[in-house]
């Protein structure tokens, strides 16, 4: 089997073959073998948010009310000539920040652009969402823009986490710090409301062989899960609406925090 040529490319246009070729293999997970734990936590969000399907009568807090307005317009809902792209971000990262994921001292970032080196050459990632401790990466969002499986935004994603791996180091080497020589980075993939998560591993060894345009020998495992909702195979039209599906979304966003570092 004749192997396959790698080339300098942007993140927006990594694709399985990328992934082939640089050894990396995406494994999917069931819950206990992701989270390392045999139950979800229990999700601490407004009870009004897991009761309705719809925005209810009355008053609500600021966090609710904008919670039924951002699913409405993700779900396919928004204003007439707007891509529906933004709405599915706006959801995201609101989303994020409605579960604290900007706590302590963290904060939710839209649409950066992060460079990094591929096969000699100076390219850049453009992630949707990232979360950034400081100055440092540490949760990538990308949203799958053709809404038919996380599948078609993986090599993106996994693109997205070797561009931060770099300009985390980056950083490092401008304060005189040392490089960090791996970090596994927390991602999500956006299909419309329905996230599906992963963990992402980046060594040295992967960043310095995608510079070098050189193929490693090392399997790099790529950990995914999919929420486990009671009808997986409506997952990415349902989203979030279901109630169900919104419970155990909110438990999976819970768990995953543990992960940011």
């Amino acid at each position: 089997m004749s192997r396959i040529i790698l080339s300098a490319k942007s993140g927006s246009d990594w694709t399985d073959n990328e992934l082939h070729a640089l050894n990396i293999t995406v494994e999917t997970l069931n819950t206990d073998s992701f989270f390392g734990s045999s139950s979800l936590p229990t999700s601490t969000v407004d009870p009004v948010l897991l009761a309705n399907v719809k925005r209810p009568s009355g008053p609500l807090s600021k966090s609710s009310r904008l919670f039924f307005r951002y699913l409405e317009d993700a779900a396919g809902a928004f204003p007439l000539g707007t891509p529906a792209e933004s709405a599915v971000d706006d959801f995201a990262a609101f989303l994020l920040s409605m579960m604290d994921y900007d706590e302590p001292e963290r904060i939710v970032h839209q649409r950066l652009e992060i460079g990094f080196l591929m096969c000699g050459q100076s390219v850049c990632a453009k992630p949707d969402i990232v979360v950034m401790d400081g100055e440092k990466y540490i949760l990538l969002v990308q949203e799958d823009k053709r809404h038919l499986s996380a599948d078609e935004a993986e090599p993106q994603l996994i693109a997205e986490a070797v561009a931060a791996f770099a300009a985390n180091n980056r950083r490092r080497k401008a304060l005189g710090l040392p490089s960090i020589a791996s970090q596994v980075f927390a991602g999500i993939v956006m299909l419309g409301t329905a996230p599906t998560f992963y963990k992402i591993p980046i060594s040295t060894e992967l960043a310095t062989a995608i510079g070098r345009a050189q193929y490693p020998t090392q399997v790099t495992f790529v950990s995914k899960l999919v929420p486990p909702v009671p009808n997986l195979a409506n997952y990415i039209s349902e989203g979030m609406v279901p109630l169900e599906n919104r419970r155990i979304v909110f438990q999976c966003l819970t768990a995953f925090k543990q992960f940011l570092a």
